[in-house]
């Protein structure tokens, strides 16, 4: 590389709902990010390997941007990402009391479009389609 950043035509976004723990922050993103990396294998760049010759899983292959906002802002990014149909993860409040991935799906399963209660929300797609999506959210501190 010749020392200039790398720059990318797509975006990857999580958007959290800003009245969460420092716990749930962390167990969010996790949980979001890993949904993109297995539905959309582009933003999965190659595996690592240390100079001794241990491999490592690939992770992604740009950053991901992560980014906070309010109940209402977060409610409107899901409107958004679903009208532009853009590959997205959701993470709702009722997943805190679940235990399994059977059940996190059925607790999803449950609730209409509209009335998920929403505290996260991943994204990926064409950087200026991910902006639109997270217009009003500012950067996590």
């Amino acid at each position: 590389m010749d020392g200039q950043p790398l720059r990318f035509d797509t975006k990857i976004a999580v958007l959290l709902r800003d009245d969460l723990a420092p716990w749930q922050r962390l167990n969010v993103t996790s949980f979001l990010v890993s949904g993109l990396g297995s539905q959309v294998p582009e933003v999965i760049g190659a595996p690592y390997e240390d100079a001794d010759g241990v491999a490592y899983l690939p992770m992604f292959r740009q950053p991901v941007l992560v980014f906070e906002a309010t109940k209402e802002v977060l409610r409107a990014a899901h409107a958004r990402v679903l009208s532009r149909s853009l590959p997205r993860a959701v993470f709702t409040a009722d997943l805190f009391s679940t235990g399994n991935d059977t059940d996190n799906r059925a607790a999803v399963r449950a609730v209409p479009t509209a009335d998920l209660d929403l505290v996260g929300l991943a994204v990926y797609g064409p950087k200026g389609g991910v902006d639109k999506v997270v217009k009003g959210a500012r950067m996590h501190p």
